[in-house]
């Protein structure tokens, strides 16, 4: 008796340089299950650190927990009381919060925290990159574990990948295929010395699943903080043709250096073209924390994070804000802007892209399990990512007659094809998609309720 379907969502990546794509990052703007906080607590800088860090934190939940689900690291059970009251004094409700026991060296989950992947079948797994640091500047033993411990306790498995030293804030994708990072914070100051470019560049394009790497050289040594120029802190992509990003000037007020600059501002996707720039300003005044001390550089409204429903600006209490803030707006009209003050975490080395991470959404719908699967037939795609042609092929032990479906992301039929009798063993459906636009899309095969499965490719122009 047919008591349900199971509906599997099938990943296929080609190769890139010989080597096999394992699991893609989404990027920023992907539907989140929650968002990962590590609370700032008072047992490695002090109760001063902790109370001046903690405001953000209840700002961002506040801001979070209407629309998203948040995931608190807290230090100990003697912590998350304590954050429970803090919450409770603020009127955060706690119904869309859960808590997780985790010891902790410090609270910039962007950098030390889980990275969010999806396989080539599928499946949400965690990529647990080596983190010491920021180059050994600052303990880093107990931050280095969280995403082993996160696995542990929210059974999403893991993806040892402590052979190589990747903080999450020196990462940036536009989701399809293009990585922008400087070489400064992934290969300086003592971080991968026995790893050549080579070697991160087939790491990268593996485990992240991109095509097309860009290498800023970034700034060695120093930078505005110990993370020696982190991407998130000038430039993130806004979709796979829009490159959010400073000015010129304020670009080398930042210490991005003329190649570079050139290298930024003529950048080009993954299929060839040039991206268009939004430009942020930075503050127009130094940066002071709110007990007054100066930070001693303006700040930057690029470290912005995308949510489901908000989006979460950095503000200083400068007359910057308010133009960054319709700025942005104007880029993301389906969501609420939230300014949060980061005046503070500034002073301590960052802002709320780098205080937060995201957990995107399990890509595999699952519905009811169904016990007859005698009709089984199975998908896959080629080539993929294409460009004029792709091939779908399905290998079914029953002849069936299903239809052929091309959907894009959000459900939309693109094209549907009449019926088609299955043969026993290997079917070969041709199918032409150079009339697309670039993106992914979605191939549907339905028929008997065994039978209806997804395959998710890319078009490539």
């Amino acid at each position: 008796m047919k008591t349900g379907i199971i509906l599997f969502l099938i990943m296929y990546s080609g190769l890139v340089n010989a080597q096999m794509t394992i699991t893609t990052l989404p990027d920023d703007n992907t539907e989140h299950a929650g968002t990962w906080l590590q609370w700032p607590h008072h047992l490695t800088y002090g109760t001063i650190y902790r109370d001046r860090m903690e405001p953000c934190f209840t700002a961002m939940t506040a801001a979070l927990v209407p629309t998203e689900h948040v995931n608190i690291i807290a230090y100990n059970n003697t912590e998350k009381n304590r954050i429970i009251s803090v919450l409770n004094a603020n009127a955060v409700p706690l119904a869309n919060i859960t808590f997780y026991i985790i010891q902790t060296n410090d609270c910039w989950a962007r950098d030390n925290g889980p990275m969010y992947v999806y396989t080539n079948a599928g499946q949400l797994k965690i990529l647990d990159w080596g983190f010491d640091g920021w180059g050994n500047d600052a303990p880093y033993t107990k931050d280095n574990a969280v995403p082993k411990k996160i696995s542990d306790q929210t059974a999403v498995p893991r993806i040892n990948l402590s052979a190589m030293e990747l903080e999450g804030g020196a990462v940036c994708v536009d989701g399809a295929g293009t990585f922008l990072a400087t070489r400064s914070s992934i290969q300086g100051d003592g971080r991968n010395p026995a790893l050549t470019e080579t070697d991160i560049n087939n790491y990268l394009i593996q485990y992240l699943g991109v095509s097309n790497i860009v290498w800023l050289d970034g700034l060695y040594g120093g930078g505005l903080d110990i993370t020696d120029t982190h991407i998130d802190g000038f430039a993130t992509f806004l979709d796979s043709t829009t490159l959010v990003t400073l000015s010129n000037s304020d670009l080398s007020y930042w210490g991005i250096t003329s190649a570079d600059r050139t290298i930024l501002n003529n950048m080009t996707n993954a299929n060839g073209n040039v991206y268009t720039k939004v430009i942020l300003p930075l503050t127009n005044k130094n940066v002071k924390t709110t007990w007054g001390a100066n930070v001693g550089f303006k700040g930057s409204y690029n470290n912005y994070y995308v949510c489901n429903s908000v989006v979460l600006v950095p503000t200083y209490s400068d007359v910057n804000d308010a133009t960054a803030l319709s700025i942005i707006q104007s880029l993301y009209p389906s969501k609420t802007v939230v300014g949060i003050d980061c005046r503070n975490a500034y002073f301590y080395g960052g802002m709320v892209h780098c205080l937060t991470q995201q957990q995107p959404v399990n890509p595999t719908p699952r519905m009811e399990y169904c016990a007859s699967t005698e009709n089984n037939a199975h998908l896959t795609i080629y080539p993929n990512p294409a460009s004029d042609n792709i091939i779908v092929q399905i290998n079914s032990n029953d002849g069936q007659t299903v239809r052929i479906s091309i959907l894009d992301m959000n459900g939309k039929t693109m094209l549907e094809m009449p019926a088609y009798a299955l043969l026993e063993g290997n079917n070969q459906i041709d199918l032409q998609v150079s009339w697309l636009p670039a993106g992914l899309y979605m191939v549907r095969i339905s028929g008997d309720v065994e039978t209806q499965r997804n395959g998710v490719f890319q078009v490539v122009h």
